[in-house]
């Protein structure tokens, strides 16, 4: 892949919540078209990481970048498609599922007011995730896998150029995984950067261009995902060890 500006740049960065260290200096970079995928154990960092990057957690030290820039000055989240951690998708709020969506696409309105362009993008993201059937039912009435899907729809109907997801397969049922799949292959191919959050790779390994495996909220691998490098013998030469790094990648660090 051609060296561009990156669309992510972490550098040094650490984070806190409450008195507690969490990321511990983590450097992250993201180039234009590339898929890469956050991973390690529960507590390593990871959705820290992407809330440090669009502004939920504070930084305490560090650099972040969005699109070569500051992260506190960038304005343009219309850039940027966010699924965040599997909730309920209107958070206890009574609407349509095509209501939802259309809460996506308010970035790119002229003053709010929703055009064709604008409806026909909601009914084009609705159809990518599946739930074109559903536009008008109340999301109450959705399963959790169904409401996963809406999430990723509302993150697609502005059509960002970045999509970040957070632990978009977990407790999801086998059949949305496989929509969610084809769903990130489609954006894929038409070259959205995407970083991932991830347990584990599952049905998305694929698309996986690289992985940053995190521990303790340092970067304790980046490369190809452990599995391309074989998880109980990383070969060297064929991956990044973060010089900070405790110890190598084991088996069940993941799990």
């Amino acid at each position: 892949m051609e060296t561009t500006e990156p669309v992510i740049s972490l550098r040094g960065v650490r984070a806190d919540l409450g008195a507690r260290p969490v990321l511990r200096g983590i450097d992250l970079t993201v180039r234009r078209g590339e898929v890469v995928a956050l991973l390690g154990a529960n507590g390593s960092g990871k959705s820290t990481a992407i809330r440090a990057l669009i502004g939920q957690v504070p930084v305490t030290d560090g650099t972040v970048e969005l699109f070569g820039t500051p992260r506190r000055a960038f304005r343009d989240w219309a850039r940027v498609g966010y699924v965040p951690q599997r909730t309920t998708a209107a958070g206890g709020v009574p609407a349509t599922v095509a209501e939802i969506v259309s809460s996506g696409r308010i970035a790119r309105t002229r003053f709010g007011l929703f055009r064709r362009d604008d409806r026909d993008a909601v009914r084009h993201a609705l159809e990518q995730v599946g739930m074109a059937d559903r536009a008008k039912d109340a999301v109450t009435a959705l399963s959790g896998g169904q409401h996963q899907r809406v999430l990723i729809a509302r993150a697609l109907v502005a059509r960002p150029e970045l999509l970040i997801m957070d632990e978009p397969m977990a407790g999801v049922d086998l059949a949305s995984q496989e929509v969610l799949a084809r769903t990130l292959k489609d954006q894929v191919k038409a070259g959205t950067t995407v970083l991932l959050v991830l347990h584990e790779l599952g049905p998305l390994e694929p698309l996986i261009d690289r992985a940053v495996v995190l521990r303790d909220g340092r970067v304790l691998h980046d490369g190809p995902p452990p599995s391309a490098v074989g998880r109980h013998d990383p070969r060297p030469g064929h991956d990044h060890v973060h010089p900070h790094a405790p110890e190598p990648i084991r088996t069940g660090l993941l799990s």
